[in-house]
């Protein structure tokens, strides 16, 4: 048994009544980065910030009486949980999430929010799942899997259906991968109808899991590391959807997180739209790599729900990145007026200064001098070599912090 293409259908029909048509727009900017004719296929526009509820909402319709009398179960540190809860409510189902201990506050309360019972347990999601498996056998409360589920695949899958419907001549589609579910179900849409359209699976180079697979044969697990695209840092992939992607996927590349900390910069910079660091991936890989002309390509910006601490964090390096924020220390005679000549040299190239904090204490700072740490902002990395240049020309002593 596998996914059809009608079994995506009837997740279409089923999802017309609450489910939103997210929107195509074509992106003027990203086509003249790219050199590609980029559409952006806008996910983060659904209720709960993210694709998630299309295949969540598809498998909690699916069941019968007495298994929503029984509620549901789910294990997540993310956007699933909220797919589910929300499904859930939608149903009047009673919901069960599971979630590490160590997850974001602000999904727990956004999980909280749309009424699942929220238990946290454990530390990773291994830990929450085997207590999720746990509850559904006390309980009876079905189980609903992220991404390795029949249900599940068919729901993701309707995006494949949209987007043939608002760019029939698409040329390539560019789909996040964790687990599989949301490429396995685009896969099957687009395939049947339109077999020349390339897939082209993204993950993050921390977490290859299935590019690792898809390359042996076989599933492999891998043990990955430190990634900001948490959302699809997946050890396993699923069973069924290994199944569909290893014959079928075009390709799957790989992309790193200062690549994708640069593109959700880009993305707040210039369409005002926050994308977390899974959505972003996609258009991550086009930026970076630059690898189909003109060609007309759908980037999947799957979901828009980053904590708030981390995208203080995205804006500081995304602009660090790009050179249009640099970090510099300065040691200067502690005399009246040595901090007003640096000010006035950096001020004649029109840069400017974000932030000032002057050292007298420390012991990297000898006596009679003030160390100054200066951030300064300038338009791209070609104005701070300028800075840099003029500074040394001056023999002014300074050195760049990271």
């Amino acid at each position: 048994m596998t996914v059809t293409y009608n079994d995506i259908e009837d997740a279409q029909k089923c999802q017309s009544e609450v489910i939103r048509k997210t929107s195509l727009t074509f992106s003027e900017t990203f086509s003249d980065m790219t050199g590609s004719k980029v559409y952006l296929k806008n996910e983060f526009e659904q209720k709960t910030g993210s694709f998630k509820i299309r295949g969540a909402y598809y498998k909690i319709k699916s069941l019968n009486a007495d298994e929503k009398k029984h509620g549901v179960v789910a294990a997540s540190a993310g956007n699933h949980s909220q797919g589910v809860a929300f499904a859930s409510s939608l149903e009047n189902i009673p919901c069960t999430i599971v979630m590490p201990k160590n997850a974001s506050p602000a999904k727990i309360s956004a999980t909280r929010g749309y009424g699942a019972n929220v238990i946290l347990e454990g530390l990773t999601y291994d830990e929450s799942w085997a207590h999720a498996q746990k509850i559904s056998h006390e309980t009876g409360a079905t189980i609903i899997h992220a991404f390795d589920d029949y249900h599940i695949i068919s729901g993701q899958g309707v995006i494949g259906l949209e987007i043939l419907e608002q760019l029939p001549d698409v040329d390539e589609i560019y789909v996040p991968i964790g687990g599989g579910g949301l490429a396995a179900g685009i896969i099957t849409a687009v395939k049947e109808k339109k077999p020349d359209v390339k897939i082209i699976g993204v993950e993050s180079n921390v977490f290859p899991a299935m590019k690792t697979s898809v390359e042996s044969g076989e599933l492999q697990t891998i043990h990955g590391g430190i990634t900001i695209a948490d959302g699809i840092s997946v050890k396993t992939p699923g069973k069924l959807t290994f199944d569909i992607i290893k014959n079928s996927i075009d390709e799957i590349v790989t992309v790193s997180d200062a690549d994708i900390i640069k593109t959700m910069f880009l993305l707040m910079e210039r369409t005002k739209n926050v994308i977390e660091p899974a959505g972003a991936i996609g258009l991550a890989y086009l930026l970076s790599n630059k690898p189909a002309p003109n060609k007309k390509v759908v980037p999947i910006l799957c979901g828009g729900n980053v904590d708030m601490y981390l995208l203080g964090q995205i804006v500081a390096k995304g602009l660090g990145n790009m050179g249009r924020m640099i970090r510099i220390f300065v040691t200067l005679k502690d005399k009246p007026g040595a901090l007003k000549e640096i000010v006035d040299e950096i001020s004649s190239l029109s840069v400017n200064i974000v932030e000032v904090i002057h050292d007298r204490l420390s012991s990297v700072v000898n006596a009679g001098t003030v160390g100054v740490t200066l951030s300064l902002e300038t338009e791209n990395q070609e104005h701070a070599d300028r800075l840099t240049a003029h500074l040394s020309k001056r023999d002014i002593q300074f050195k760049i912090l990271s």
